[in-house]
């Protein structure tokens, strides 16, 4: 595996809206896949990623896996700042690690895992990068 040249991260900021808890106030467990979404949209108009520039070039990028791990939990009105980090590979997907703190005390609420594949047009798993996505971890370096 090549070593990375410059690590590329975000943060967004996400408030817990009602909708996002559970009886016990709690957020409920589904809403931290939308805050992983929150932090790649993020990511994407941060670096020139973003879904509908991967889409442009004639692909799509379904996630395969996601993963999560719970600390703490999370309460309406709080205010969480989701990081997300790129991780490089040389195989055919896009690798993010996530961190998610409460903004008020700082303490580390979840952690996680994406990736994401590529398919063409025809839905046909990608098996090498794109040419879009090798210009694109030259750009910032990744290769």
């Amino acid at each position: 595996m090549n070593e990375t040249v410059s690590t590329l991260k975000t943060s967004v900021d996400v408030r817990v809206r009602f909708s996002e808890v559970d009886s016990m106030n709690i957020v409920w467990h589904g809403a931290y896949a939308l805050y992983f979404e929150d932090a790649r949209e993020a990511f994407g108009a941060a670096y020139g990623i973003g879904y509908l520039d991967i889409f442009a070039a004639g692909y799509y990028a379904p996630l395969t896996d996601l993963r999560f791990s719970y600390r703490k939990p999370l309460t309406y009105g709080r205010t969480a700042r989701v990081d997300i980090t790129y991780r490089h590979t040389d195989a055919a997907k896009i690798l993010f690690d996530y961190e998610i703190f409460d903004t008020h005390d700082g303490a580390r609420i979840a952690s996680g895992a994406s990736t994401q594949v590529f398919l063409d047009k025809q839905y046909q798993l990608l098996w090498t990068n794109p040419p879009f996505y090798e210009a694109w971890q030259r750009k910032w370096g990744l290769v």
